[in-house]
């Protein structure tokens, strides 16, 4: 919250157990993209471009989030079913 944007850097969130996660974007002042992993490091769900001020649930659950600069999905092409690994 309040951050300002750091260019080529995301954040990686790890979650104790494989759950569906609610996000804001209340007090972030540029879009951003989220990529939803499994326990697996699967890519299950992809959000481009989460605006400002909105709120948004994955439609899937979840082990870890990677939140990244707006732009990134698209430039790298990730996509659904891809292995992130970090």
């Amino acid at each position: 919250m309040f951050s300002r944007r750091i260019k080529d850097e995301g954040l990686v969130f790890f979650f104790d157990k494989s759950q569906r996660v609610s996000l804001h974007m209340l007090f972030v002042f540029f879009p951003i993209d989220i990529i939803f992993l499994d326990e697996k490091k699967r890519v299950v769900e992809v959000k481009e471009s989460f605006k400002p001020f909105t709120f948004y649930t994955s439609k899937e659950r979840i082990k870890y989030l990677i939140e990244l600069p707006n732009g990134t999905v698209k430039k790298t092409k990730i996509s659904k079913d891809d292995v992130i690994r970090f």
